[in-house]
């Protein structure tokens, strides 16, 4: 196996919760305790939820009434721990609270898919990780693709004013072509372009044996070639009725099918997807639901 999944996580309390609800108290370590993020690739599911998050406000479909923690989803973010550097992928509205459930106090950089605002609306937080450790001043490395950067200017242009006012988010933005490979300290990068619609793209990142993609609709097949070799795959899957912006479970299985990856993960999901316990049950082997709070470790 490539990866080992690690337990649940409790919406009430910052950590895994065992079988029978306790609140694990190995919250961050690896399984059974071994290891350490330094020294593998480990991926989080800070969030696996739509644009709305599940529960949906006011529905009371059996999924947002659930009372399985696996059934709760905040807004689709992920954070990857490798060769030193934690990178967080994506920052919609949940950010804040992503970042108090793992109890981190420094990220390395954000990278961001696109510029919808279920993936960018929290950028306003990371003045915590500028902050942390004042008067020292931490800058937040942000990477995106021209269009997205564009519209993190706009939406927080108080933040890149020259003239800035006290307490503002220190974030220093980087441009990347989503045709070349970057680094991060020691990590290589590999973007992968789809499409959301047809006029509209989404990046999705590569890290050696793991691949994050989310709200795709289409995919060209040179990109699919990057993909060739990954271990771990992660892909949106937004409900199992076809939609007009975002794969739904067969497009996603098919997906996973060309690519074969030994394990695949599908995240962006709605509440459309139905219970974790019944939907994950379902899937192929080899193909498993995420839910909050779901860590992967990942040989390098």
């Amino acid at each position: 196996m490539s990866g080992k999944i690690f337990p649940q996580v409790c919406f009430t309390h910052p950590g895994p919760v065992a079988e029978g609800g306790a609140v694990c108290p190995e919250w961050g370590r690896t399984a059974h305790g071994a290891g350490d993020w330094r020294e593998m690739m480990k991926l989080t599911f800070l969030g696996t939820g739509t644009s709305q998050g599940v529960p949906v406000i006011g529905c009371r479909c059996e999924v947002c009434t659930s009372e399985d923690a696996r059934d709760m989803r905040l807004r689709t973010s992920a954070m990857v721990e490798t060769r030193g550097c934690r990178l967080v992928i994506d920052a919609g509205p949940d950010f804040r609270y992503q970042m108090l459930r793992t109890g981190v106090r420094h990220i390395d950089a954000i990278l961001l898919t696109h510029e919808h605002k279920d993936h960018t609306g929290g950028l306003d937080d990371v003045r915590a990780f500028n902050f942390v450790d004042y008067p020292t001043i931490h800058r937040v490395d942000l990477y995106a693709t021209p269009r997205t950067l564009r519209s993190v200017r706009k939406d927080f242009d108080y933040a890149f004013a020259e003239d800035k006012y006290r307490g503002v988010p220190e974030i220093e933005l980087h441009e990347i072509d989503p045709a070349v490979p970057f680094r991060i300290g020691e990590v290589e990068i590999v973007p992968v372009s789809g499409h959301h619609s047809p006029r509209f793209e989404v990046t999705g990142y590569r890290f050696g044996r793991l691949a994050y993609l989310t709200d795709f609709k289409s995919i060209e097949e040179s990109e699919i070639q990057k993909l060739q070799g990954v271990e771990v795959l992660v892909v949106n899957a937004l409900r199992y009725r076809p939609h007009d912006s975002h794969f739904n479970v067969e497009e996603a299985l098919e997906l996973i099918r060309r690519i074969h990856p030994r394990e695949a993960y599908l995240t962006h999901l709605s509440h459309e997807i139905g219970r974790y316990v019944v939907a994950d049950a379902a899937l192929p082997e080899g193909v498993h639901l995420a839910h909050d709070g779901m860590q992967i470790e990942i040989d390098e």
